[in-house]
């Protein structure tokens, strides 16, 4: 924390000594691109002239759609990347820092990297926010200078592909500066009404808007097909887009179960990919594969299918944080940060799949403008009781005592506690599944953190496991105490009498070799600190747009 930036590139010092937590208090300040006197691409394209159009150095994947966006992206980044290409990633919320957002290579840029970057392109941000100013109208939002430096980056790597989720909508999202060579669209549902519009037609027209001329348009399934469907097929028709759709031109021809994911025969425009190991759970995740798979067709630079092995590789490595995250055992803990009644939806249905919960305990912190209501109906025959409590973004997040009100309706009072502190909350919600769990095993007791992208990143710091960074290095790069010469044994007699002065006058026989649960729970009592979570610049502009926007 206010450490100095080390290490900077040559070519680019950090002029000013820029501390990470200086940039991004710096850039999360500036307005949210929810404020509608955003909605314009003109600051975007500005700064993209300003910078010499860097997005034109590479090809493009956009991705949008209401849930799956960022778990596609990361399946289309992995197969490009295990084909040699050279991949940027970009994606929204962050779950814990913001420098998560941008990835090269399958690595999000560290620390120095990010503040790097932004010490490169923030004069020309400030001229942008310059001209704005004189003509009467908003500076850039912190989306936008994210997405500026983010195109910056990849330009200067350089980067082969860019795989760019969007963070809300599509036709006015600051990515739609970019021209895709493949355009996702995933599920369309209700989320982001304000913005969006408050029918399922309004938001199709919003996300149709990353189709561009000459694209090919990747569309999956759709929970609403008759409404949806005219609206993408007209606008692929419009900009003389190739349209490959799920269940049509690709599709996901069988699906089993496995450890720790899933094995699927996926059908694509080029070829048939028989048994692929998908490392998610959920008939969903299957669907983002297909169309993470048809995409990464279209840019990775081979005529025909690809090669199944390199694609099944690829897939059977992707991490995908904060959807449906397993994080701990005995109790299992799964963190999940979709929000709304499609992702909810997907999320008990992989549950059921997957797990033999005999009792799963929900804690619930959830955004107030969200259908709270009705994601918390379709979760109702899931969890066993659920704890209701609050995230760190305390500007839009729905206070406990409201979300209570509305958890009794649905689950009836005797089934809602109410525990307005996170760390609390998951205490008490651990506490509820070791009281029932007699084996002290965690087998069939679980516990499900879900509601907000804020909520699965301030619970995913709190609880990560904490590993000696040390370890994380080669095995030459580490550091090993010198050997020392051990001391001389003790006579026999000697040893004796230190034994019985310095034994522990409490010590028992029954202490060792007991069977059952630890009862300390500092892994999961939430003492880690929350400040810098999702909360600390985790606007859910995109925060609550993954999952999606």
């Amino acid at each position: 924390m206010g450490r100095k930036a080390r290490n900077m590139s040559f070519e680019h010092p950090n002029r000013n000594n820029e501390s990470m937590v200086d940039v991004e208090r710096d850039i999360m300040s500036r307005p949210s691109e929810r404020n509608t006197t955003n909605l314009d691409l003109r600051r975007m394209k500005m700064i993209l002239d300003i910078m010499g159009h860097p997005e034109q150095s590479f090809r493009v994947i956009h991705i949008t759609g209401t849930n799956g966006k960022g778990s596609t992206a990361r399946m289309a980044e992995a197969i490009c990347r295990a084909y040699g290409m050279r991949t940027g990633l970009y994606t929204s919320p962050h779950l814990e820092h913001v420098n998560e957002r941008i990835a090269i290579d399958g690595q999000q840029l560290s620390d120095d990297d990010f503040v790097d970057t932004w010490d490169q392109v923030k004069d020309l941000v400030a001229i942008v926010d310059m001209k704005m100013d004189e003509l009467g109208k908003p500076k850039m939002s912190f989306f936008e200078v994210l997405t500026a430096m983010a195109i910056w980056k990849f330009a200067d790597a350089p980067v082969d592909v860019a795989i760019v989720e969007v963070g809300m909508g599509g036709r006015w999202d600051a990515t739609n500066v970019l021209d895709a060579d493949a355009a996702i669209i995933g599920p369309v549902d209700m989320d982001h009404m304000a913005w969006l519009g408050d029918t399922v037609e309004q938001i199709a027209t919003e996300k149709a808007g990353i189709i561009k001329p000459g694209c090919t348009a990747v569309i999956g399934r759709q929970p609403h097909e008759e409404q949806v469907m005219p609206i993408i097929e007209a606008a692929a028709k419009e900009n003389h887009a190739n349209l490959v759709r799920d269940g049509i031109e690709s599709e996901v021809v069988t699906r089993v179960p496995a450890v720790g994911g899933q094995v699927a025969t996926l059908r694509t425009p080029n070829g048939t990919y028989t048994e692929v190991p998908i490392a998610k759970f959920g008939e969903h995740q299957a669907h983002n594969a297909l169309a993470a798979l048809c995409a990464a067709e279209v840019v990775i630079p081979v005529n025909g299918a690809l090669d199944g092995d390199i694609v099944a590789e690829a897939l059977s490595t992707v991490k995908i944080p904060g959807r449906i995250e397993q994080i701990r055992t005995s109790p299992t803990i799964i963190l999940d940060g979709g929000h709304n009644v499609n992702a909810a939806e997907s999320l008990r249905a992989a549950i059921e799949e997957n797990y033999d919960f005999q009792q799963l305990v929900g804690v619930v912190a959830m955004m107030a403008d969200k259908q709270v209501e009705e994601y918390l109906g379709v979760l109702e025959p899931l969890l066993s009781q659920v704890v209701v409590t609050e995230n760190s973004w305390r500007d839009r997040v729905m206070p406990a005592e409201d979300l209570k009100k509305i958890a009794e309706r649905v689950f009836g009072p005797e089934r809602v506690t109410c525990v307005p502190e996170l760390p609390d909350a998951i205490q008490e919600a651990v506490n509820m599944v070791d009281a029932d769990d007699e084996l002290g095993v965690g087998y069939g007791h679980g516990v499900l953190i879900c509601g907000s992208f804020t909520t699965a990143g301030d619970a995913r710091l709190m609880l990560e496991e904490k590993v000696n960074p040390d370890l994380k290095k080669p095995k030459a790069e580490r550091v090993f105490q010198e050997a020392v010469e051990p001391e001389p044994r003790k006579q026999e007699d000697e040893a004796d009498i230190d034994f019985e002065s310095d034994a522990n006058p409490d010590f028992d026989i029954n202490d060792f070799g007991s069977v059952g649960p630890d009862d300390d729970v500092d892994s999961a009592d939430g003492t880690g600190d929350a400040g810098e979570t999702a909360g600390s610049g985790n606007v859910e502009s995109d925060a609550e747009t993954s999952m999606n926007a």
